[in-house]
């Protein structure tokens, strides 16, 4: 059997359908980067982080060990990188769906659907998070909470602009981001747990996802943050 080699070595292939040689070398180094996310994510669809190491990524990859050392300082910075990838577009489609606040419930429906998309199309790296979330340690598990928290307050700062919750502490705002955050990881998790294909067991998530958020926001109006709260402003 012949030794791995760097994929920065092999003939230069197009995705495009272009000749060899006109793809650059930062081109080429970006695929080999995304070649180890790649592999990294198909060694961890049945295990934990912890148990992968750099040399079966760098196998499954196609590059020697000593490459895996031009694209991440170690294998934590891989997992980050990870994490980073799952979170990143996912964030961004969350907050176009709350650019224009008009219910609560159009916001609930567009949110959970967006969800819902992104999941089924990309469940190895929703698996991999929520997995390390719950089992994992060391950086990654931190960039998730991380990233949570960053979920969170984008939430909050979006909530701030719906006419209920203009008056509310900061404090306040936050704690119903946090509650809708882990609603919604509940239901990336009860996803993921469904068969794919099962296009009843998808519907019938989606709603009870819909239904949960309905539940958490149906007492906003109501809420009366303390005066000692208004009165600071937190």
């Amino acid at each position: 059997m012949g030794h791995a080699t760097d994929a920065s070595t092999l003939p230069d292939v197009s995705t495009a359908g272009e000749p060899a040689g006109v793809v650059s070398r930062q081109e080429r180094k970006q695929r080999t980067r995304q070649a180890l996310l790649d592999a990294a994510l198909d060694l961890l669809a049945d295990r934990g982080f912890a148990s992968l190491s750099l040399r079966e990524v760098a196998k499954r990859a196609g590059i020697v060990p000593t490459a895996f050392y031009r694209h991440f300082s170690s294998m934590e910075e891989l997992g980050i990188a990870l994490v980073e990838e799952t979170t990143r577009t996912l964030r961004g489609m969350l907050r176009a769906d709350r650019t224009e606040p008009g219910s609560y419930q159009g916001m609930i429906r567009a949110s959970v659907h967006t969800l819902y998309r992104q999941v089924r199309a990309h469940e190895g790296h929703f698996r991999f998070v929520t997995r390390e979330r719950y089992a994992g340690s060391g950086p990654v598990s931190r960039a998730i909470a991380v990233e949570l928290r960053m979920f969170a307050g984008d939430l909050a700062v979006d909530l701030a602009r719906f006419e209920h919750l203009r008056g509310w502490p900061t404090d306040d705002l936050h704690l119903l981001a946090d509650l809708i955050v882990t609603a919604m990881i509940a239901t990336v998790v009860d996803l993921l747990e469904t068969r794919q294909g099962d296009s009843a067991a998808d519907e019938r998530t989606v709603a009870v996802a819909e239904k949960r958020l309905r539940m958490i926001l149906v007492g906003v109006p109501h809420w009366q943050p303390s005066a000692g709260q208004r009165d600071r402003g937190d």
